[in-house]
């Protein structure tokens, strides 16, 4: 390169593609901090089109390498403690394919272990599968189906479901026993079951504990349940809920889809 064309160089003024990657990394900067390290480049890259900007998900991931941004991901493979057991009655109910018309005609629930301190605790949940939006989740540091049944009752208070709701759960006992069989009876709640060795059928809820696990949990250290619950709040009430954008249900969020198709 000569001299003067070195110079000319320093001094030529930014492309106009250079200019818009610039503005293009603050925005995905707030996105990125907006969802606390969380998204990805495909989410960032979701968001981004929703908000009306024209770029490739390739140019999202370019960009974010520039910036130094990674998103909080690890992978998730640990079962928890001891093994489930399970009951052969009950038989599943739950429509396999396409998503439910309308909410509150179908839920899922799941009791997953999180540990603190070398004390484990105990998160059960429960999801509506048309909007994907947690409708229930109680920690306790102790697994018995008086969780499960504290769970259910606070997602009935919330939603007023009508009577014919089908609930599936797995086989394990927290949600055969009696004082539960008699929560779901009371409501007039059907029981569906995942079959023996289908983990695929209760997909949705696992696919909401690796999410939660991967963005929140893992490579965090809690003090205290206290600290763990807080942040299980802040994660599921305010992140997850209303802001994280779902590729099943239009790029929405649970809240923002129900809304949608209220």
């Amino acid at each position: 390169m000569s001299r003067s064309g070195y110079y000319d160089w320093l001094k030529r003024e930014p492309s106009v593609r250079d200019r818009i990657d610039e503005k293009l990394k603050t925005q995905i900067k707030k996105v990125f901090d907006d969802s606390e390290g969380r998204y990805g480049s495909p989410r960032i890259w979701k968001v981004l089109c929703k908000q009306g900007y024209q770029v490739s998900r390739k140019r999202v991931a370019r960009l974010m390498s520039e910036l130094g941004l990674i998103a909080r991901v690890t992978r998730v493979t640990y079962r928890g403690p001891g093994m489930r057991r399970f009951l052969a009655a009950g038989e599943k109910l739950r429509p396999d394919g396409s998503a439910p018309a309308k909410r509150d005609t179908v839920w899922v629930a799941d009791v997953t272990y999180l540990k603190v301190k070398n004390q484990w605790n105990y998160l059960s949940v429960i999801m509506d599968l048309y909007s994907r939006r947690i409708i229930g989740w109680r920690l306790d540091t102790k697994r018995t189906t008086d969780i499960t049944r504290r769970t259910l009752s606070n997602a009935v208070r919330k939603r007023a479901p009508e009577a014919g709701l089908i609930l599936h759960t797995d086989r394990g006992v927290e949600y055969r026993g009696a004082e539960y069989q008699k929560e779901l009876k009371r409501h007039g709640i059907e029981h569906s079951l995942s079959r023996p060795g289908k983990c695929t059928d209760n997909a949705h809820m696992e696919s909401f504990f690796h999410s939660l696990k991967a963005e929140l949990i893992r490579n965090t250290t809690f003090q205290s349940t206290d600290d763990l619950k807080y942040a299980l709040a802040r994660y599921i009430n305010h992140f997850y809920n209303r802001k994280r954008v779902h590729s099943g249900i239009g790029n929405s969020s649970p809240v923002e889809y129900e809304r949608m198709t209220a």
